[in-house]
C-alpha cells in the first residue's frame, strides 16, 4: 500500500476581515460536537452569536494577524514543510474549518496514488471539540471522495515522551530565567462534554479525584489526559511542587466549563503573592488567537492590572526541531 500523512488543525478565518471571520464562525460553531445543542436551536443560538461576536474576534484577529496570513495556518505549513523534508511519504495539511480545507487534501493525497493514510490531529488531547471532530470529518470525506483510502489515526499524545521533550525543550530557556508560578493554561470545554466522551457513562465529573488512577474513561477524557501532561512536563522539568498550577481558558456561553478559568486566575494570582509569572499553553502546538491574543494580550493585562509585575508567555511548539522531531517518530512508527 502507498502510504501518506495528513495534518490537521482547527482552523482560522481566510481574512481578518468581518465577512470571514463570520463565515468562519459559522462553520465552526454549527459543528454538532463543539455546540452540542440539537440543530435548530444550535441554529438559533449561533445566529444569535453572529450578530456581534464577528466583529469583536474580526479585531481580535487583526491584532496577531502576519503579513503572510493566520499565525495558525502559516505556523501548520511551515510545519508541513520540515515535516516533509524528513520523511518520504506525502505529507498533506488540512483544517478541519476553513482553508486549506480536508477535501482538497484528501483529493491530493488520492491523486498521489496513497491509500493508506496516517491521520495526525494536532491536538494533544482528546476532545470531541477538537479531536474526535477533526477524525471523523476525515474519516466522512475519505469515505466520501477515497473510499479505498485507509485511515489510520494518531493517538492523543498529551504525555508521549517525545511530546513532552519538545515541550520541555521549547520552555527550558523560559524556566532557566527564573520565575515565581507556572500557570498551564489548556483550552477549555463544557463538563458535558466530558461526560458525553465518557464510554463508562458514571466516571467522568461523577467520582472523587476522577481524573487519578486509571479507568476506561481516560482514554477520551480531556480533563484526564491534560492532567497527564502536567504531571509528565513538572517531573522532567524539575518544577517545585507549589510553584506550578492548571487553569482552563477561552470558555463560550454560561454552561460550566471546566475550572478554574485562566482568566479568573491571572486576575487572582497577584493576590497570592505571585508577581513573575510564566504561562504555557500545552493543547496548542501552534500559537494562534488564543495563544496570542487572548492569553498575550488581555491576560498579560489582566494579571498586570491586578498587581502583577513580570508576565512571560512561552510560545507554543511551533516548529521547534524537538516537535518536528516527534511528528517524524509518529511517522516513522506508521
Amino acid at each position: 500500500m502507498s502510504k501518506g500523512v495528513l495534518l490537521v488543525n482547527l482552523g482560522s478565518p481566510d481574512s481578518a476581515s468581518v465577512e470571514a471571520v463570520r463565515r468562519y464562525l459559522n462553520e465552526f460553531l454549527m459543528d454538532a460536537r463543539v455546540i452540542d445543542s440539537p440543530w435548530l436551536l444550535r441554529r438559533l443560538i449561533v445566529g444569535l452569536i453572529l450578530i456581534s461576536r464577528p466583529k469583536e474576534s474580526a479585531e481580535a484577529y487583526q491584532k496577531i494577524w502576519s503579513p503572510e496570513g493566520s499565525p495558525l495556518v502559516v505556523t501548520s505549513r511551515r510545519v508541513q514543510v520540515k515535516l516533509q523534508e524528513r520523511v518520504t511519504v506525502p505529507v498533506a495539511l488540512a483544517m478541519r474549518y476553513q482553508n486549506p480545507s480536508i477535501p482538497d487534501a484528501i483529493a491530493g493525497l488520492a491523486e498521489q496514488r496513497v491509500d493508506e493514510v496516517l491521520l495526525i490531529p494536532l491536538f494533544p488531547h482528546y476532545a470531541m471539540s477538537s479531536y474526535e471532530t477533526a477524525v471523523e470529518r476525515v474519516k466522512q470525506v475519505a469515505a466520501k471522495l477515497a473510499p479505498h483510502m485507509l485511515i489510520k489515526v494518531q493517538p492523543p499524545y498529551g504525555d508521549l515522551p517525545d511530546y513532552i521533550a519538545a515541550l520541555t525543550a521549547s520552555a527550558v530557556n523560559y524556566l532557566e530565567a527564573g520565575y515565581d508560578h507556572l500557570l498551564f493554561s489548556f483550552h477549555g470545554v463544557p463538563e458535558r462534554h466530558l461526560k458525553k466522551s465518557d464510554p463508562t457513562g458514571h466516571h467522568c465529573l461523577a467520582v472523587p479525584n476522577c481524573c487519578e488512577g486509571t479507568s476506561p474513561a481516560h482514554a477520551t477524557c480531556y480533563r484526564a489526559q491534560c492532567f497527564r501532561t502536567v504531571a509528565a512536563f513538572v517531573k522532567q522539568a524539575g518544577i517545585p511542587a507549589g510553584q506550578f498550577s492548571v487553569s482552563f481558558q477561552s470558555r463560550l456561553g454560561s454552561d460550566p466549563w471546566l475550572k478554574p478559568y485562566t482568566d479568573f486566575e491571572l486576575a487572582e494570582l497577584p493576590r497570592r503573592g505571585v508577581k513573575n509569572l510564566l504561562v504555557i499553553c500545552p493543547a496548542f502546538v501552534s500559537d494562534c488567537l488564543e495563544t496570542l491574543e487572548e492569553i498575550g494580550i488581555r491576560g498579560r493585562k489582566t494579571f498586570l492590572a491586578a498587581g502583577g509585575k513580570e508576565y512571560t508567555q512561552i510560545p507554543c511548539l511551533n516548529e521547534h526541531p524537538r516537535w518536528i522531531a516527534a511528528l517524524e517518530n509518529m511517522v516513522e512508527r506508521f
